[in-house]
């Protein structure tokens, strides 16, 4: 008996031996798809007392319908100093610790501007115009390395929709091209110093002649490429977005995020303030028809063109919580976005909402 319990433990023993031995395949990378919105007029909404529904029409905290809803990192844009609170930096900080304590990943767009950064726009902050180079640098070191003390994201954009540079006239990458780099290099260094594990994004808006502009920051530190895609500026084919999406990945190490997209659920409005959709001239038309069905196709589409490259770790919707928060009669001060959010005009969710659930 004694010999028997002898051989079976030997036998337990090689067998463990022999399992460990086994050489595994490399695994695939398990890095949790990024579901994401950009709420960042959310923190101004929050403080009219409206009431959102879910899918199944009872009220419910619009953070947690978003949630419920698959959604796992917000998206906020940041302004130097703008002209009230809204995109402040006191402002962001406390909608960014809120979001945390709810379980979801914060992601920052840093404009490095007091209003809004865009490829027709990249304006300097006013407090930062009579900087030269060099002390513009600093300016970009410091002011990174504190949002990343005081806020520590887990994205962070080094700019907003990069296409033209940033930080104009210093940053322009037309006129500047080696003071762009070194901005956007001190931002990633300020970012690196503070927290490794945040993942730094270069944005560009457009997904046309992207390459070349991939092309330019190679030697740079960052983790992500950014693109957005908007039918009315972009194009109209997502079998060409996902060839130039392809092309990114091939060409780079870096991720690739769907930075920002939208699309309408209604051609129609709540408030007098003009919506930025309007005819379907604007959309993909009748491939996406401008419905609750037709944003959610859409969308659909979108994550789908994302996920079928090795290595599309994310997409983003753009204005989800832009609703006519100001009422019917807002002319000036309305939401040019209500047909684009991701809540019908009765603040209902839409059904583009659910694509967000893996």
């Amino acid at each position: 008996m004694k010999s028997f319990f002898r051989y079976i433990f030997l036998f337990l023993i090689l067998a463990c031996q022999s399992s460990e031995n086994i050489s595994t395949p490399p695994q695939e990378n398990n890095s949790i798809f990024i579901n994401a919105v950009d709420i960042s007029y959310y923190p101004r909404i929050a403080t009219k007392g409206l009431t959102f529904f879910n899918r199944a029409g009872v009220s419910q905290d619009f953070l947690s319908i978003l949630k419920d809803n698959g959604v796992n990192t917000v998206r906020l844009r940041l302004w130097h100093t703008p002209v009230d609170e809204h995109a402040s930096f006191e402002e962001v900080k406390a909608f960014s610790n809120q979001l945390k304590t709810m379980g979801f990943q914060v992601w920052l767009t840093v404009h490095y501007s007091d209003s809004w950064a865009d490829p027709g726009k990249q304006v300097a902050p006013k407090d930062w115009n009579v900087l030269s180079f060099e002390g513009l640098k600093v300016h970009v070191y410091n002011y990174t390395q504190r949002i990343m003390n005081e806020i520590n994201p887990d994205i962070i954009q080094i700019g907003n929709e990069v296409d033209n540079g940033f930080l104009h006239p210093l940053g322009n990458i037309h006129t500047n091209q080696q003071q762009f780099l070194s901005l956007i290099s001190e931002g990633i260094k300020a970012v690196r110093k503070v927290n490794s594990t945040t993942k730094i994004m270069i944005h560009r808006a457009d997904p046309n002649n992207s390459l070349s502009f991939f092309n330019l920051l190679k030697g740079l530190d960052y983790d992500l490429i950014g693109i957005s895609f908007y039918p009315q500026w972009h194009g109209k084919n997502l079998n060409l977005l996902r060839s130039q999406l392809k092309q990114l990945e091939n060409a780079f190490s870096q991720n690739i995020v769907l930075a920002e997209t939208s699309y309408p659920f209604s051609l129609g409005w709540v408030d007098q303030t003009n919506n930025v959709i309007g005819n379907l001239n604007q959309i993909i038309s009748p491939a996406y028809p401008p419905t609750p069905e037709g944003q959610r196709s859409f969308l659909s589409d979108i994550k789908t063109t994302v996920k079928s490259l090795d290595r599309g770790v994310g997409i983003c919707y753009w204005g989800a919580e832009w609703v006519a928060f100001e009422g019917k009669n807002a002319q000036f001060n309305g939401s040019p976005w209500e047909n684009q959010a991701l809540f019908d005009f009765s603040l209902k969710a839409t059904p583009a909402l659910e694509v967000f659930k893996d």
